[in-house]
C-alpha cells in the first residue's frame, strides 16, 4: 500500500470510530506516525482526502460491476438488458454486494462512517441514501422491471429484496459468529432467486396466453 492509500485508510478508520468532524488533519497525522507538513505534501486538506475516499467508492463500484458482467449505461440500457441476463448472475453478484460492505475493510468502515454521520450532515445523509438505501433500491427495482415488466410489482420485488439484505448488514456487524449472518444471507437469495424464477415462468406463461 502506497503513502497515498494508507492516508486514507487511516482517515477512514478514524472516521468511522469518531466521526468525520471530531478528526483533525493533526489526529490522522499522528495516526500514521507523520507530521502535517507530510501528509499536506499528498493532501490538501482533510476536505480533500474525504472526496478521495468517496471517489475510491465510486471507482470500486464500478470495477465490481465490470468485474461481474453487469449492464451499465443509461436506466433504459441497463432494463433492456436486465431482460436477457441470466438469474444467477444477479445472484452472484448480490452475494460479492454483501461481501463488499461487511468483510473488505475499506467500504465496510465507509458504510459504519455514512451510518454514524448521516444524521449530523445532510451531505453524509445523501451519501447514505446513495450507497445504501434509496439508489439501491431504485436499482434494483429497474432490474426487477426488465424481468416482470410492472412497475409496482418491480418496487415491492425490490423492497422484499434488498430489506433483508440491509438488515443483515447490521447483524453482521454485531454477530459474534460472522459466518452465521452469511449463511442466512446465501439463503435469503437462494430463496428469492427460486420464488423469481417461479414467477418470471408465471410472467412468460401469461404473456403467451394473452398473445
Amino acid at each position: 500500500m502506497n503513502t497515498k492509500e494508507n492516508i486514507l485508510l487511516t482517515a477512514l478508520r478514524l472516521f468511522a470510530r469518531d466521526g468525520f468532524e471530531a478528526v483533525s488533519v493533526s489526529q490522522i497525522a499522528g495516526e500514521l506516525g507523520m507530521v502535517k507538513s507530510a501528509l499536506y505534501k499528498h493532501y490538501k486538506n482533510k476536505r480533500d482526502i474525504f472526496d478521495s475516499i468517496t471517489e475510491r467508492m465510486d471507482e470500486m463500484d464500478s470495477e465490481r460491476a465490470k468485474a461481474y458482467e453487469m449492464p451499465e449505461g443509461d436506466m433504459e440500457k441497463i432494463v433492456d438488458a436486465y431482460k436477457t441476463l441470466p438469474l444467477d448472475q444477479i445472484r452472484l453478484y448480490s452475494k460479492a454486494q454483501f461481501q463488499h460492505w461487511t468483510q473488505e475493510e475499506f467500504p465496510s468502515l465507509f458504510r459504519k462512517m455514512l451510518t454514524l454521520e448521516q444524521f449530523r450532515s445532510k451531505e453524509m445523509s445523501e451519501l447514505y441514501q446513495k450507497h445504501l438505501t434509496s439508489s439501491p433500491v431504485t436499482y434494483m427495482k429497474e432490474i426487477f422491471m426488465g424481468m416482470v415488466g410492472d412497475e409496482a410489482q418491480a418496487e415491492q420485488l425490490a423492497l422484499e429484496f434488498y430489506g433483508p439484505i440491509f438488515l443483515l448488514y447490521s447483524l453482521y456487524d454485531v454477530a459474534e459468529n460472522k459466518e452465521t449472518v452469511t449463511a442466512l444471507l446465501d439463503t435469503h437469495v437462494e430463496r428469492f432467486s427460486e420464488n423469481l424464477r417461479a414467477l418470471e415462468d408465471c410472467t412468460i406463461s401469461q404473456r403467451g396466453d394473452k398473445a
